[in-house]
């Protein structure tokens, strides 16, 4: 064998044994770099929200999907639940950023929210609707249905699918059983009012991606001159 072409199968051979043989630590800080921090929620819940869309959510490393829809609250906010100060209920909006605030609807439907700002400012973001991507008959089965469009468009259709329940209310969300990585690039985002409250029904703070089919509801159309 010529000597240039041994020489480029012993390198090769090199490079093969140094990724069979990569040490867990440098896998780990891998998907690390990959994941959202705590600190990304350390902010305005309004960005977090818009920038939210188009990020990954997995949940227990067997389903999950791109967040398409979200929905910005703060305490201010009439809609909020903190808007009346902490109670036992709502005890994780009031807690660190970066941690998932799950409370139940009507007592019939789990919804996840994200925490945001810093402790004592009581802001969240409710994730609306995601794209499903992974583990898709698992959520199915745990729906008792098959249209891909209808398993996680709302936020009691998302956390059944995912398996989301009380038990998860004030966990990490850079930890299991979640894990959160960034949009890939840069999304179009519609805005509009949110949906199902009476007060405060007219701030334009819930987001979406620019026509998705997984939505839970349709954005109304802006007709302001120099818009489309």
């Amino acid at each position: 064998m010529p000597s240039h072409l041994a020489a480029a199968g012993t390198k090769r051979r090199a490079v093969r044994r140094r990724s069979a043989h990569q040490s867990p630590s440098v896998v780990n800080s891998h998907r690390r770099a990959m994941m959202i921090s705590t600190r990304f929620f350390d902010r305005d819940v309004v960005s977090v929200a818009r920038d939210l869309i188009g990020a990954t959510l997995v949940v227990d490393g067997t389903v999950g999907g791109t967040i398409v829809e979200t929905e910005a609250y703060d305490q201010q906010d009439p809609a909020s639940h903190s808007f009346k100060g902490a109670t036992a209920r709502n005890a994780a909006m009031f807690g660190e950023p970066g941690r998932a605030y799950v409370y139940r609807s009507y007592g019939i439907h789990w919804c996840l929210n994200f925490v945001c700002e810093a402790p004592g400012n009581a802001s969240a973001v409710l994730i609306r609707a995601i794209e499903p991507t992974l583990g898709l008959d698992a959520m199915a089965a745990r729906r008792g249905l098959a249209d891909i469009r209808k398993l996680c468009a709302g936020p009691g259709r998302l956390t059944q699918a995912l398996g989301i329940t009380g038990a998860q209310n004030g966990c990490r969300l850079d930890a299991p059983p979640f894990r959160l990585e960034p949009a890939g690039a840069s999304p179009q985002i519609v805005a509009g009012p949110r949906i199902g409250i009476t007060k405060g029904a007219d701030t334009p703070w819930r987001f979406g991606l620019a026509g998705s089919s997984y939505l839970s509801g349709r954005f109304p159309v802006d007709t302001r001159p120099g818009n489309p």
